[in-house]
C-alpha cells in the first residue's frame, strides 16, 4: 500500500503536488482553529434571565451609544449670538433722518402759499415713502403726519433728540430676537414717561420708537455649527471593553442588554464571519511561506517531496497537540499553554529537513499558539503563548548547529527548557500576578516539562520519520557508523582486510567530499558498507587471503561474476538489515559498470574470446557526487596499496590515471560532478594519501 502511494506521489509534478499537500495541511489547521476565532456565543432571548455572568469577549465601540452621547452634547450647546455695536448708531440715525425729513418738509410748505393741508400730507408721505416702504411694520397714519407738519419746529427737535437718546440707550443692550416685544414694550413706557415730548407727537414717537428697536444679537450660526461640532468631536466613543461585564447571572436579559450582546456579535443568530475571514488569511499566510520556502528549494525532487510532507506532518501534530492541551486547559486556573513542548516542531524539521524550513515552522506554530490558545478575554492573539512558541523554538534552532551527538539534542533541551523559565518569569512579573509559591512552581514545572517534552518527543518520533521517509538523518548516520553495528561487526571479523580497505576508503572519501561541499558524513558511513558483500565470500579477495589465491583455479570468467556479485550481495544484505537507501545505493553504484580488467586480460592470455559485458560491473553508474568519489578512493586505496615503494609522484600519476580512465570510460556521466571538482579531488586525495604513505626510517636491527 506505502508503496502504491509513494508510486502515484512520483508521478505528480512537484508543483501541484505542493499546492495539494498544502491544501489539505490549510483544511485540518482551519477545521482544528475554527472554534477559537467564533468566541462564545449565547442562545437566549429578550426578557430571558442570563444563564451566566456574561462578559464582553472582545473591546468594541458602541456607535449607537456614542451617537447619542454626540446628540445630547450638541443639544448642551448654547447657540451663539453676537452683539452687532454699530446697530444702536443705525437706529438712532433712522429715527433722526425721520424727524430731518420733517423738518425740511415744513420749511417747503412754508415757502407755498396756501398749501391745501392734504397735499401737505401727501407731500410728506412722499418724501418719506423710502423709509416706510423699508419697514413693513412702519404704518403712519394721515392723521399723525398732520400733527408733525402742525407742530413747532422746536418740539420736533425736541421730540428728536428725546427719542435719539432713548434709542442709542436701549440699544447698547443685547437684545434678542425673541426678545423683541418685550423691550419694545419696554421702551414705549419709557417713551410715555418723557414730558419733553408734546402729547399730539406722543404716538407717533411711540410708533417711531418701537419701530426703531430691533435686535442686537445675532445668531451666528457658522459659530454655532462650528461649536456643535467641537461638541460632538469632544465627546469621546462609548466603549464596550474586554472583559467588561454586559449582565449578571440571573439578570433580565433588556433590551439595551440585548443591543450590546448583537453588537458583540455574542448572540447565536449573530455570529460574525469577520473573523473566519482573519483566519482563513493567516493560513494563506503561513501557506504562502511554505509554498515559497519549498518552490525555491535547490534539492533533488524526491528529498524535496519527502521534506515537504515531513514539515508539514509536524506542522499537524503540533497543532493537534495544541488544540488538545487547550480543550484540557479548560479545566485548569494556570495558563496550561506552558505545558505545549515548544522547540519540538522545530527540532524536528531542523532535523529532518533544513534551517530555513526550521524557521518558517517556528513562526508559523508561534501564530497558530496564539489562535488556539486564545483566551475569551485577550486581544487578537495570545501574545503570551506565541512568544513562547517563538523563543523556544528559536532557542534550539540556534543552539543545536551541531548534531553528531545524541548529546547534542540534549544540550539544545537543556536551553530550550532555561529558555522557558525564564519566559515564564518574564510573564509572571510582568503581569504583576499575585501568585503564592506554589502557582509559581507550578508555572516553573510547565516549563521545564515543556522543554523535556520538546527533547524526548524529537528522539522519539525522529526514528518513526526516518524509517517512513527513508531519511538519512544526521543522527541516523552516527549511529551506522558505530563499530559495534552487526554488519560492521560482520565485516570485522569475517573480513578484518575489508573493514581496513573500508576505514582507508573512508578516509579519503569524506576529505574530498568535504573539499567540494558534498556530504562527507554520508561519503564515510558509505564507504564502511560498500565492501559488505565481500563477507558472502571473503576469501576471493586479496586483502581478505592468507595464503593461496581461490581464482588460481578457476575460469576467469567465474572469477569475474564472483567479485562483481559483491555489489549485488552487498545491496541485498543491507536491504534485509533495512539500511537507508542512500548507503545501498552507494553499494550498488561503487563500481558503476566499470571493466574487472585483470580477469579480461587474463582471459585473453588464456586464448577465450568472450564478451566484454561479462566483465563490467551492472552498475548502475554514481548517481551522486558522494558515491563518484567514493568510486574514485575505492580504486586509489586498493591501487596504491599494491604500490611498490609509493612516491608523492607515482602517486599523483596513479591517481589522475585512475580518474581520467573513470572520465573517459563514462562513469560519471549520470552525476553532476565537474571537471573542476575532480581535479580538487584528486588533489585531496594524493595528499591525504601522501600523509599516509610517506617514507620512513629504516631502523637499525
Amino acid at each position: 500500500m506505502v508503496k502504491q502511494i509513494k508510486k502515484i506521489i512520483k508521478m505528480i509534478s512537484f508543483r501541484p503536488f505542493l499546492i495539494i499537500v498544502l491544501l489539505l495541511t490549510a483544511i485540518l489547521q482551519f477545521t482544528m482553529m475554527l472554534d477559537n476565532v467564533r468566541g462564545i456565543t449565547y442562545d437566549i432571548q429578550l426578557t430571558e434571565l442570563a444563564p451566566e455572568t456574561i462578559r464582553s469577549a472582545k473591546t468594541v465601540e458602541d456607535t449607537e451609544k456614542t451617537e447619542l452621547d454626540k446628540e445630547t452634547a450638541e443639544q448642551l450647546i448654547e447657540p451663539v449670538y453676537v452683539l452687532n455695536e454699530e446697530i444702536a448708531e443705525h437706529r438712532s440715525t433712522f429715527v433722526m433722518t425721520i424727524f430731518d425729513i420733517v423738518l425740511e418738509v415744513k420749511k417747503e410748505i412754508e415757502k407755498e402759499d396756501e398749501l391745501p393741508p392734504a397735499e401737505q400730507v401727501a407731500l410728506l408721505r412722499k418724501s418719506l415713502k423710502d423709509i416706510i416702504d423699508n419697514h413693513s411694520s412702519f404704518s403712519i397714519s394721515d392723521g399723525q403726519l398732520m400733527n408733525l407738519l402742525n407742530a413747532s419746529s422746536a418740539n420736533i427737535i425736541t421730540t428728536r433728540d428725546t427719542l435719539v437718546t432713548l434709542v442709542e440707550e436701549s440699544l447698547v443692550r443685547p437684545i434678542r430676537k425673541e426678545q423683541l416685544v418685550s423691550f419694545r414694550n419696554e421702551f414705549e413706557s419709557k417713551i410715555r414717561q418723557q414730558y419733553s415730548i408734546p402729547e399730539p407727537l406722543m404716538s407717533l414717537a411711540v410708533l417711531i420708537g418701537r419701530v426703531a428697536i430691533v435686535e442686537t444679537e445675532i445668531l451666528d450660526e457658522e459659530k454655532t455649527a462650528v461649536a456643535k461640532q467641537q461638541a460632538r468631536e469632544a465627546v469621546e466613543p462609548t466603549r464596550i471593553l474586554q472583559g467588561q461585564i454586559i449582565v449578571q447571572e440571573g439578570e433580565v436579559i433588556t433590551r439595551e442588554v440585548y443591543r450590546q450582546l448583537e453588537l458583540l456579535a455574542m448572540l447565536d443568530n449573530k455570529t460574525s464571519v469577520k473573523p473566519i475571514v482573519g483566519l482563513v488569511i493567516l493560513i494563506f499566510l503561513q501557506m504562502s511561506f511554505l509554498y515559497i520556502i519549498f518552490e525555491r528549494s535547490k534539492q533533488d525532487l524526491s528529498k524535496k517531496r519527502n521534506a515537504l510532507l515531513v514539515t508539514v506532518i509536524v506542522y499537524s501534530i503540533a497543532i493537534v497537540m495544541m488544540k488538545l492541551i487547550s480543550l484540557i486547559a479548560i479545566n485548569f486556573e494556570l495558563v496550561l499553554a506552558f505545558v505545549y513542548p515548544s522547540a519540538m516542531a522545530t527540532m524536528l524539521v531542523r532535523l529532518l529537513a533544513d534551517d530555513r524550513a526550521a524557521s518558517v515552522v517556528t513562526l508559523i506554530t508561534a501564530a497558530s499558539a496564539g489562535i488556539i490558545f486564545h483566551e475569551g478575554y485577550a486581544a487578537v492573539l495570545q501574545m503570551d503563548a506565541a512568544l513562547y512558541v517563538l523563543f523556544g523554538g528559536f532557542a534550539s534552532l540556534f543552539f543545536m548547529r551541531s548534531v553528531e551527538k545524541r548529546s547534542h539534542i540534549l544540550q539544545s533541551v537543556a536551553v530550550v527548557t532555561v529558555m522557558n523559565v525564564l519566559f515564564i518569569a518574564f510573564y509572571l512579573l510582568m503581569a504583576q500576578s499575585g501568585y503564592g509559591l506554589r502557582e509559581v512552581s507550578l508555572y516553573i514545572a510547565a516549563g521545564i516539562i515543556s522543554g523535556l517534552l520538546s527533547g524526548a518527543l524529537t528522539m522519539g518520533l525522529l526514528p518513526y520519520f526516518e524509517s517512513a521517509f527513508g531519511f538519512l538523518s544526521t543522527m541516523r548516520l552516527i549511529e551506522l557508523s558505530n563499530p559495534n553495528h552487526p554488519l560492521l561487526r560482520k565485516v570485522l571479523t569475517e573480513t578484518p582486510g575489508t573493514y581496513h580497505h573500508s576505514i582507508m576508503v573512508a578516509n579519503l572519501a569524506e576529505a574530498a567530499s568535504e573539499a567540494i561541499g558534498a556530504d562527507g558524513l554520508l561519503a564515510r558511513v558509505g564507504c564502511y558498507y560498500h565492501d559488505v558483500g565481500k563477507t558472502r565470500r571473503p576469501l576471493f579477495f586479496i586483502e581478505n587471503q592468507m595464503g593461496t589465491n581461490p581464482h588460481d583455479s578457476l575460469p576467469p570468467e567465474n572469477s569475474a561474476k564472483i567479485i562483481i556479485a559483491h555489489t549485488t550481495d552487498g545491496a541485498e544484505l543491507l536491504r534485509k538489515h533495512k539500511m537507508p537507501q542512500e548507503i545501498i545505493d552507494i553499494c550498488l553504484q561503487h563500481h558503476g559498470t566499470s571493466l574487472l580488467k585483470f580477469f579480461l586480460f587474463k582471459a585473453k592470455e588464456e586464448g577465450q574470446e568472450l564478451d566484454e559485458s561479462v566483465f563490467r560491473y551492472p552498475g548502475p553508474k554514481p548517481q551522486t557526487k558522494e558515491a563518484a568519489i567514493i568510486s574514485v578512493a575505492d580504486s586509489v586505496e586498493a591501487a596504491v596499496r599494491s604500490m611498490q615503494h609509493p612516491s608523492a609522484e607515482k602517486i599523483q600519476k596513479l591517481v589522475q590515471s585512475i580518474i581520467q580512465d573513470r572520465v573517459q570510460d563514462g562513469q560519471f556521466d549520470e552525476c553532476d560532478i565537474s571537471l573542476k571538482e575532480l581535479k580538487i579531488i584528486e588533489d585531496v586525495l594524493c595528499e591525504t594519501l601522501n600523509g599516509t604513505f610517506h617514507s620512513r626510517i629504516e631502523y637499525p636491527k
